[in-house]
């Protein structure tokens, strides 16, 4: 069972690092047409896209982790005190609304990474 796991996420990873690889190729290819240093511009495009990724991932599993959390507390506060199903709704949906801004402050900063960085005009000139 370990062994199916680890090769779907290998599988996945693998899915993923290549798109990315792809990308910086063609950055690389633009760089060395222009002249210049393509391997550093191409490893500076390949760090931001994987660090975009990573951002994205932990934001969303931390929102998805929140959410769920929220969720279970309030069907369990319901089941035992159906009466203030009103309250725990809205204390609930106020909680799921802070943990989904968790995942938009990645998406922030994996936009930032790709389409806005401040180091982009030390490395890519």
């Amino acid at each position: 069972m370990i062994k199916k796991i680890t090769t779907v996420f290998m599988t996945i990873f693998a899915f993923l690092l290549s798109s990315q690889l792809v990308f910086a190729a063609k950055e690389a290819g633009e760089a060395a047409a222009q002249g210049g240093e393509s391997y550093v511009k191409a490893l500076f495009v390949i760090g931001a896209m994987i660090g975009a990724g990573i951002a994205m991932g932990v934001g969303a599993v931390g929102a998805g982790l929140g959410i769920g959390t929220a969720t279970n507390g309030a069907c369990q506060a319901v089941g035992r005190n159906p009466g203030v199903q009103g309250k725990i709704m809205m204390t609930m949906l106020i909680g799921m609304a802070m943990a989904e801004s968790i995942a938009i402050y990645a998406l922030v900063i994996a936009l930032v990474l790709l389409f806005a960085n401040p180091f982009t005009k030390f490395f890519l000139g």
